[in-house]
């Protein structure tokens, strides 16, 4: 009868915090350690946002964005923001004040992505943008350069105090070595992250942004690392020399940032299955805790293999309550094991077919209304902020069924993993859940 995943033993490992002041959002709950410098549970904007659409559209997204403010990331360049130094000296942040408008309007925690390059930084025309070149890293000898603009925009919003350095360090692969050039990248960081502080020690930075691949078990590619495994897979030893060589060599650091997803890097395989698979959040996070000392924040995670035939969303077309039952599993790894802050990639588009997407598209006039991922990522972060002291509950379902379940003094989350109805009983709770369905129960 006992059909319990591994989140009831997560929840019994200890929490670390770093000091610093409460992200945004109001008070902390009640009972709860207040949450550290560590922004928690949010989003990043990408093409479309809640900026621009219907007027009523984008009231209806702000507000569902202020009910309970989340923490925010919004990049430099590209994903919804403009070029934002086209030339030397001459600069264009209206996109971007545009972003950091709304963030500031809805109570957000603001974090800035500083990525991607202006063009004159990377070979191409000053006063140009190509932006089929926007992954392109800059050159060795504009390093400086971009460690300059960082340090224009953290004046321009000296209210912003959380910064990740560059992203999935786009453009600094070798093809002739096959591995990252994480020499160029940790020269890059080094110089932004003493711009940065230079500007205000008060400012957090982290790097280095590397996606952290993995191989299913047992497989013979040389590239495996024998660091981290799992029934899940084995890290790529790619990304294991990224963290290393960053954590050795870096100038300073006050997170470690990376992304990933629990599928496989080739052939996108979730092992053994799409929840059992999430697992690996966790075990990621306790490595790089242990390499590093660092807290830890996914910049990005993901849970849903890509679609093979490219489709609106690029997923495979997972039903939504499956999509957000294997997303709240994702999360109570990611809390239960310490991780310090995770930014959901909202895929937001324009029209009404929107997988995943937080709300409904503000270019629609009955816009703007919240989606079944933006209310689990918004009571998650309500109820298990950073910190959060998690107990073991009594859980038990019926034969042959596997439910989750995260709980502290005041919540308790319940994740159906079946394609079915599942009788089951929780701290002294008869439930009946529906398939994948996900509940929250207080005590």
């Amino acid at each position: 009868m006992l059909g319990v995943c591994g989140a009831l033993a997560l929840a019994a490992l200890p929490l670390t915090m770093s000091p610093g002041k409460p992200g945004g959002g109001g008070p902390p709950k009640a009972g709860r350690r207040p949450p550290a410098a560590q922004p928690g549970w949010g989003f990043t904007h990408t093409q479309y946002s809640a900026d621009h659409g219907e007027p009523e559209a984008t009231r209806k997204a702000g507000a569902l964005l202020s009910a309970r403010p989340q923490p925010q990331n919004q990049h430099i360049m590209g994903w919804g923001a403009e070029n934002p130094e086209p030339a030397p000296g001459r600069y264009d942040f209206q996109a971007l004040d545009e972003r950091v408008a709304l963030m500031r309007a809805t109570g957000a925690t603001p974090v800035l992505t500083l990525c991607g390059a202006p063009d004159w930084m990377k070979g191409g025309r000053k006063g140009r943008t190509d932006w089929s070149r926007l992954e392109t890293a800059p050159d060795r000898r504009h390093y400086g350069d971009f460690a300059r603009l960082a340090g224009t925009i953290a004046r321009r919003y000296p209210d912003i105090k959380h910064f990740l350095v560059w992203n999935e360090l786009k453009g600094f692969y070798d093809e002739d070595k096959r591995r990252w050039n994480y020499e160029g990248y940790t020269r890059l960081y080094n110089l932004v992250y003493e711009e940065l502080k230079k500007q205000s020690p008060d400012n957090l930075v982290g790097g280095p942004y590397v996606v952290a691949d993995h191989d299913p078990p047992a497989d013979n590619r040389e590239d495996r690392s024998p660091e981290l495994r799992g029934p899940w897979g084995e890290l790529d030893q790619r990304s294991a020399d990224v963290i290393h060589y960053w954590n050795r060599y870096k100038a300073g650091a006050d997170f470690v940032v990376v992304d990933g997803s629990s599928y496989t890097r080739e052939g996108h395989e979730t092992i053994p299955d799409e929840f059992a698979a999430t697992e690996k959040f966790a075990d990621v996070t306790r490595w790089l805790r242990n390499v590093t000392g660092l807290p830890v924040w996914w910049a990005e995670w993901y849970v849903e293999p890509p679609a093979e035939d490219g489709r609106l969303g690029g997923r495979d077309g997972w039903h939504e309550h499956h999509r957000t039952a294997v997303q709240a599993t994702a999360l109570m790894h990611l809390a239960a094991s310490g991780a310090s802050a995770a930014f959901y990639w909202n895929p937001q588009q324009t029209g009404n077919d929107c997988p995943g997407c937080l709300w409904s598209s503000t270019h629609l006039r009955d816009g703007g209304q919240g989606l079944p991922m933006s209310r689990l990522l918004s009571r998650f972060a309500h109820e298990f902020p950073p910190g959060t002291a998690f107990r073991d509950v009594d859980a038990t379902a019926g034969p042959g069924a596997r439910i989750q379940v995260l709980a502290d003094d005041a919540a308790v989350l319940v994740v159906n993993t079946e394609h079915r109805q599942v009788a089951a009983r929780v701290a002294g709770q008869k439930l009946s859940l529906a398939p994948y369905e996900v509940r929250w129960l207080t005590h």
